[in-house]
């Protein structure tokens, strides 16, 4: 192994200590004393089967795994559109060799595409406290002894993570549903907003790219955070292997999810091949995942969800591992916004199986982790085909394209391009692999702004005609549930391409979608946390230094500290916002995931 990414996954196990083993303890005990379905009542046992008429025999028998399906489809999300007949498919599969299968509950999974710049964003974060509770909602029934999580988009596949988890002693399997076929260009469609941005395109040109771009079932095809859930799950053996990136609506498609049903029903406690999830998801499996992160360009939003995947298995993993393990990754990808390609591009060129073999062989990846198809990563190694009309993997060759995929020893970049800053605003976290080195650096005056649309204003009014620092604070989870700001991508994209220093400061979230502009994002504490990002004024300069590592305001120490904290606006209501205070109220930093279901059970 790397010895960095061995040092950082001692350091995670030694910290981890008493949680994880607590974790494995409950487990355990649920898997003894648990819920099970030879210890329910008949009258419990008749409701389960109730609604089950061509397998309530097999059921009532009980000579097969049931498996429980969670499903997070709905058709407003093209992801999980692909998702409306797959429990009927899986049923029809699980059948196939002895078991039974139903859905045990929906999870709700909203489009931060859709909501976007807009109110039901502030509801995007704490979805995934929701589908988590709901995972576990739907698990709670004692009927299950394995489950299908289907799910693919930005909170959803954490959410349903975090809610199995506390179910770990039952084996699961994430399944996908595959990306779109590519439509308009990723760089294209970036050109069209900016020109929206700058008066340059009308409404109608806009939209006319936009339904270009996301134009059917499937995931987005720009390698944000959804794309990156798909990476993340192929790293972590969670997945049937090389399943991430396959089109929707192929024979492919099909025998994967297929043979992850297939799969799923060898691998509970009955049989000689156990593989509980809550063992699969160990301290080397979350290095992994944090590994590919880095390694790919993924998604900002993983410094919260991964924290948070983790707590709910036992597992402490900071930014400090997250740190250290990207000056010792190298970026060996180049996906939109870290490039020019999408995942379909990505897929062709080797895919998450070449990603895996260098990695692998570089010792940057954990090989011997607990998969759900072995003891070891080796077969995500491998790419799967469709020969004589049967699933097959083979060996992956060489990349398709280096301009997309590359060897470890001819890497993109040296390191995984995130950095963590620290200094006297606080810390925070910026992503530098779609930043062009020039910019690593910006030193500029500050303006501030409570609201991501007084920005588009301020911008449309001309006063951000200069070097500047665009502060947006209050948008931590605790203040209005940490949204996603990437409608302030175009105008600050545009103010960088008229030859301005600009970057971007805030307590909130950027979208995976967002690349060029230097955005030191998640900063902690939080303005509501009394943080000391509520200390800027207007004027104040501004240092965000990716290079070294640090995010200042240049100002004399003496008045820094002395300076007061500016007055919070209040709590914003309507579009349900007041529903989620709860989680607002009960939020915990940034850094540790920023979730109030977890701060609240004590994970």
């Amino acid at each position: 192994m790397n010895s960095e990414v061995s040092a950082v996954t001692d350091r995670i196990i030694e910290r981890s200590r008493e949680s994880r083993a607590a974790y494995l303890a409950l487990i355990e005990r649920e898997r003894d004393n648990g819920a099970r379905r030879p210890q329910l009542g008949c009258a419990n046992l008749a409701h389960a089967y109730a609604g089950t008429e061509e397998d309530r025999d097999t059921l009532r028998a009980d000579t097969g795994m049931n498996i429980g399906i969670v499903t997070a489809y709905n058709d407003m999300l093209s992801a999980h559109a692909v998702y409306y007949r797959y429990p009927e498919l899986m049923k029809v599969w699980a059948r196939e060799v002895g078991a039974t299968a139903q859905v045990a509950g929906g999870v709700p999974a909203m489009c931060d595409g859709v909501t976007q710049g807009y109110p039901g964003m502030e509801l995007s974060l704490f979805s995934r406290d929701t589908i988590a509770l709901s995972t576990a909602i739907a698990l709670s029934h004692g009927t299950f002894e394995g489950a299908a999580l289907l799910g693919i988009c930005d909170k959803i596949v954490p959410g349903l993570l975090m809610g199995a988890l506390r179910f770990g002693h039952l084996p699961m399997v994430l399944i996908p549903g595959g990306p779109m076929p590519s439509g308009l260009a990723n760089k294209a469609k970036a050109a069209v907003r900016e020109a929206y941005a700058e008066g340059k395109a009308g409404r109608e040109e806009l939209l006319d790219a936009e339904i270009q771009a996301y134009h059917g079932k499937g995931t987005c095809t720009f390698y944000g955070t959804a794309n990156t859930n798909q990476m993340m799950m192929e790293v972590m053996g969670l997945h049937m292997p090389g399943a991430a990136f396959v089109n929707p609506g192929t024979k492919l498609r099909q025998e994967l999810t297929r043979a992850a049903v297939h799969r799923l029903a060898k691998i509970g406690w009955r049989g000689d091949d156990y593989r509980p999830l809550g063992h699969c998801v160990d301290e080397k499996a979350i290095v992994n995942a944090a590994v590919g992160l880095l390694a790919t360009g993924g998604s900002t939003n993983h410094l919260l969800h991964v924290p948070a995947i983790a707590r709910a298995a036992g597992i402490v993993i900071d930014w400090e591992d997250f740190d250290r393990l990207s000056r010792a990754v190298p970026l060996i990808a180049r996906v939109y916004p870290n490039g020019s390609a999408d995942v379909n591009a990505f897929e062709a060129a080797g895919g998450m199986p070449f990603v895996v073999r260098e990695l692998l062989s570089a010792g940057l990846l954990h090989g011997d982790i607990t998969t759900v198809t072995g003891d070891d990563l080796s077969a995500y190694a491998e790419k799967p085909v469709i020969a004589d009309e049967q699933l097959a993997w083979e060996p992956v060759g060489d990349s398709g394209d280096t301009s997309i995929l590359r060897p470890v020893a001819e890497a993109f970049s040296p390191d995984g391009g995130m950095r963590i800053l620290a200094g006297n605003i606080g810390r925070s976290c910026i992503k530098v692999s779609a930043v062009d080195r020039e910019r690593w650096v910006i030193e500029a005056p500050a303006r501030v702004f409570h609201d991501q649309l007084d920005v588009i204003e301020a911008f449309k009014r001309g006063e951000l005609e200069q070097d500047v620092v665009v502060v947006v604070r209050f948008q931590g989870p605790r203040a209005n549930g940490m949204p996603e700001l990437h409608k302030l991508t175009p105008p600050l994209g545009v103010l960088q391409n008229r030859g301005f220093k600009v970057a971007l400061v805030t307590d909130g979230r950027m979208s995976g979608a967002s690349g060029k502009v230097p955005c030191a994002i998640h900063c902690s504490p939080e303005a509501l946390g009394n943080g000391a990002i509520g200390k800027i004024r207007d004027g104040d300069i501004i240092r965000v230094d990716a290079v070294n590592g640090r995010l200042d305001a240049l100002v004399d120490a003496a008045e820094w500290l002395e300076r007061p904290l500016c007055d919070a606006p209040g709590a914003a209501t309507g579009m349900g916002r007041e529903l989620f205070g709860m989680f607002r109220g009960l939020a915990d930093e940034a850094e540790k995931g920023a979730s109030g279901m977890l701060a609240v059970a004590g994970l």
